[in-house]
């Protein structure tokens, strides 16, 4: 008799790792939510939620076709839906297109090893035509996650501003930063408010970020070359065609290694699809970058005054109220 539930206990997770192993997945803890379908005793389907990505969905290979894979879909949906989630996206190999279509999975980009699809229809090509700008003259863009907004990030926007009639300014989505999504972009737009030609942006999760990119199909050693392949696609086929960019600007990245490899896919790929990359040197004070984790770690350490000259004014009256200073708040026992 098939029954389902929510894995719970370690044993519950140890036996979906198991079971995705047979099928060469594997399990990704970060997951918030794990449906398990099982027959009797036996585990024959699963999947995962996290955030609004539908990922580690397996059926048994004996029991394809049973609609199990509808049963494990309908349950995520939910679930997602009761955690706010309505906007939703699965990261698949792109031979899996035809299972995810019949339960209104629409694709959006595709590489030789990763497709991303989402359950609105022509949700991204909407979206993008929604994004005010020009769409005339030099369009350059930069996408940043700023967790949270710095002078070092301002700086990057004044300097891209130079050598552009119109920049767009993308904040990533992903709610897994400690700074939550709707505070960054207001924080980003706070920042820049002063700046004529900025259009300060939301992703709507569809610029790919590390947080929530999918490495459970994926061997380990390509995840870094697909997330950036993907993004790039995305950024190409829709950010960068419907408003004109032509230039992405990037700062130089001495403290994180995936950054600084993702840099150097779009060094590599970017200019043959008719955008120009150009890499600006970082803004630095006392020696070193000022950078996001810089200003996340100070505040961990409760030297709220050490950020005041890393961060525009707007940035720092956040991280010094009761909500900012509560993000970096770790009671000590």
């Amino acid at each position: 008799m098939i029954h389902e539930c929510w894995a719970q206990s370690t044993k519950e997770y140890e036996s979906v790792r198991a079971f995705l192993k047979k099928h060469d997945l594997e399990f990704e803890p970060q997951a918030s939510d794990t449906i398990l379908i099982y027959d009797d005793e036996n585990l024959v389907g699963s999947g995962s939620l996290d955030e609004g990505v539908l990922k580690c969905i397996a059926v048994a290979s004996d029991r394809q076709g049973e609609g199990l894979l509808g049963t494990i879909l309908t349950a995520l949906v939910k679930r997602a839906n009761e955690r706010d989630f309505r906007h939703l996206f699965i990261y698949t190999k792109p031979k899996n297109e035809k299972r995810f279509k019949p339960f209104a999975f629409y694709p959006i980009a595709a590489t030789e090893s990763v497709l991303l699809m989402e359950n609105r229809r022509h949700g991204i090509k909407t979206f993008v035509k929604s994004l005010p700008g020009q769409r005339s003259g030099v369009v350059g863009s930069i996408v940043m996650n700023a967790n949270p907004f710095t002078l070092g990030h301002r700086y990057l926007v004044e300097q891209a501003l130079q050598q552009v009639d119109e920049l767009q300014v993308f904040v990533l989505s992903s709610a897994k930063s400690i700074v939550p999504p709707a505070a960054r972009l207001r924080l980003v737009r706070e920042g820049c408010a002063d700046l004529d030609r900025v259009y300060v942006q939301d992703s709507n999760n569809y610029l790919v970020s590390s947080a929530t990119f999918p490495t459970y199909f994926l061997p380990k050693d390509t995840v870094a070359e697909a997330n950036a392949g993907l993004d790039i696609r995305i950024f190409i086929d829709y950010f960068a065609k419907e408003l004109k960019i032509t230039k992405r600007f990037l700062g130089t990245e001495p403290l994180s290694p995936i950054t600084d490899s993702y840099n150097r896919e779009m060094l590599a790929l970017l200019p043959s699809e008719g955008v120009e990359v150009i890499v600006l040197q970082r803004k630095e004070t006392q020696g070193e970058v000022i950078s996001a984790s810089r200003v996340r770690a100070l505040m961990q350490q409760g030297n709220v005054e050490q950020v005041r000259p890393l961060v525009p004014d707007s940035t720092y009256q956040y991280l010094a109220s009761e909500e900012g200073r509560r993000l970096f708040y770790t009671e000590k026992t």
